[in-house]
């Protein structure tokens, strides 16, 4: 995606902000031009949103594919997410999910099942939905001869 200046400046600010969050919006962006932005970088997966649980709002933070796109990964795995994306409520299911997914072993969709209560068709939406595309992470899947399916995160 070729980022317009208005996106390449919200980014760069996102990437010096301590939480990674969208906060600097320039005066002259508003209403549906500030929609048609964050709509756009949300849709690349450059950033990722996130319900505040104090206030109850939207709030926005920067990716590594958008870090990527302005240049700033240095020394960082693309399939790491920044720490404000990943901001959940401890005992979450998707707090489990990733939990499982991060062990060394991985999971397995009966594993994911048990952890969560969802069916197999909500956990693997969750994974391509909500962890590889809304928070960038790089999920795996493995099979070996005579093994079930396993899921992890790389």
């Amino acid at each position: 995606m070729k980022l317009t200046d208005t996106q390449r400046k919200l980014l760069e600010a996102a990437a010096k902000h301590p939480q990674k969050l969208l906060t600097n919006f320039p005066p002259t962006l508003k209403g549906g031009a500030l929609i048609k932005v964050l709509t756009a970088l949300n849709n690349a997966s450059l950033i990722g949103s996130f319900k505040n649980s104090t206030d109850n709002t939207t709030q926005y933070s920067i990716t590594y594919r958008g870090l990527e796109a302005i240049g700033q990964t240095a020394g960082k795995s693309i399939g790491d997410a920044p720490a404000t994306t990943l901001k959940l409520r401890d005992g979450t299911k998707q707090a489990k999910m990733i939990e499982l997914l991060k062990r060394t072993e991985g999971a397995s969709l009966d594993e994911l099942i048990k952890a969560t209560g969802w069916q197999k068709h909500t956990i693997r939406g969750a994974m391509a939905g909500a962890l590889k595309k809304k928070l960038g992470l790089n999920v795996v899947s493995e099979k070996t001869d005579g093994h079930e399916r396993k899921y992890r995160i790389v």
